[in-house]
């Protein structure tokens, strides 16, 4: 017996112990322990009713009382409620009938299962309550900066804990792609999302977010913290290159040289976190025709036509310039579309002096009229157009292969070049 006396309050102390390491408040946890205890009272008694259980947290014990009405023997109709005059008279000499009783009820006396039932009801309370937790602590912190430690990597994720031990997961596809950890380094990443399957929550970092460069910057560069400059828009390809819109309250500060710095300077950390992602600073503007001309950088553009309706922008430029506008496998122009919100197509400016243009359905002998139609979908209806337009833009928006867009270019340019014979 002497045994037994010391498994519960064991039990009580432990669960109070795992409230001062899990951060749940003690009035939580007492309610947990009391509603545990009565689910175990209702699965022997058939109810609760009657029953009031305490739990001393200052003590790491418990105390459970039983009330019941004192009866004529044989007048029991609710054993629950009522106590024959007989067995009440062996809890005291001088109860009456109609005087309540309140009996100890010793809980060690239900047996081995009761107590095991009352460690796995608290063990799943318990960690209901860990989950709800864990749910309430990051889900209002989703688009946080955050440090966490590497505890295991894999080939699909890196397993981070956090200053709780807390599980966070950073997938592969969230990782920089020159990202590479070892256990127990420190690594900085964004609350990407928290997920609650089933009640078992999961929180999910990432490196390679937008969000991610957003808050290294505010978080580096003091003026974001003070308010100066505010960091509008953000596009990235993580780990290659990166262009961000800023712009300042106070005209007298130069929003993108202070955030640059002399010589790169204060951007320079931010570039080392991302091992090397080159990052753009543009100055923002509410006009799009400027924003996008900015976005463009280093491209000159010439001239911008925009339909507001589709969000689409077309960018004219001089021949040198469409390169430059394009960038290293289109990287530039994807980033420009990303940072303004809008379709950019360019073109090269055409002298009007040269030679006569030409429907493209006029080539259908020569080019399938699925090409053709392909093509035209990109608002390119005439030979002139196509030749003009970049080659990578024929290839990735109008998602034909290389050596199509080649034999179209081909058979276009020797239109002209007959002609001019």
């Amino acid at each position: 017996m002497a045994k037994k006396k010391e498994l519960t309050p064991s039990l009580i102390e432990t669960f109070l112990d795992f409230q001062e390491t899990k951060n749940i408040d003690l009035a939580t946890m007492v309610g947990v322990l009391e509603e545990s205890f009565r689910s175990v009272i209702a699965k022997i008694y058939g109810s609760d009713e009657g029953f009031n259980v305490i739990v001393n947290p200052e003590k790491g014990d418990f105390e459970i009382y039983r009330d019941r009405v004192v009866v004529e023997d044989g007048q029991v109709m609710d054993e629950n409620k009522e106590i024959p005059l007989s067995e009440a008279l062996k809890i005291a000499d001088d109860y009456e009938v109609g005087e309540e009783v309140t009996e100890k009820i010793d809980f060690l006396k239900f047996g081995r299962r009761a107590i095991l039932t009352l460690r796995q009801t608290l063990a799943s309370k318990i960690l209901e309550l860990e989950h709800d937790a864990l749910y309430n602590k990051y889900f209002p912190r989703v688009g946080e900066l955050i440090s966490a430690e590497v505890y295991q990597t894999w080939k699909s994720e890196a397993l981070l804990l956090d200053e709780d031990g807390n599980e966070l997961h950073l997938l592969k596809n969230a990782q920089i792609p020159r990202d590479f950890y070892h256990k127990n380094d420190h690594v900085r990443a964004v609350i990407d999302r928290v997920e609650n399957a089933n009640g078992n929550p999961k929180i999910y970092l990432s490196r390679t977010s937008p969000m991610f460069l957003q808050r290294l910057i505010e978080a580096e560069i003091p003026e974001f913290t003070d308010g100066v400059i505010r960091l509008q828009r953000v596009a990235r390809i993580p780990g290659e290159r990166a262009k961000i819109a800023v712009d300042s309250i106070d005209d007298r500060i130069d929003p993108v040289g202070a955030c640059v710095g002399v010589k790169g300077a204060r951007i320079a950390g931010i570039v080392r976190e991302l091992h090397n992602e080159s990052i753009d600073v543009i100055q923002y503007s509410a006009n799009p025709q400027i924003l996008i001309a900015r976005a463009l950088a280093p491209a000159e553009v010439s001239s911008i036509e925009i339909n507001e309706e589709t969000k689409k922008a077309d960018v004219f430029l001089k021949p040198e310039q469409v390169s430059l506008a394009i960038g290293k496998s289109g990287q530039n122009i994807k980033l420009a579309g990303q940072l303004t919100g809008y379709t950019i197509d360019v073109f090269r400016e055409v002298d009007g002096s040269e030679e006569n243009d030409y429907k493209l359905d006029e080539f259908n002998d020569e080019i399938d009229q699925w090409v053709l139609d392909a093509i035209k979908g990109l608002g390119l209806d005439t030979a002139k157009q196509v030749l003009n337009a970049p080659r990578v833009m024929l290839i990735e928006k109008a998602d034909l292969e290389e050596d199509t867009v080649d034999e179209v270019l081909r058979i276009l340019r020797a239109e002209f070049e007959e002609n001019a014979k």
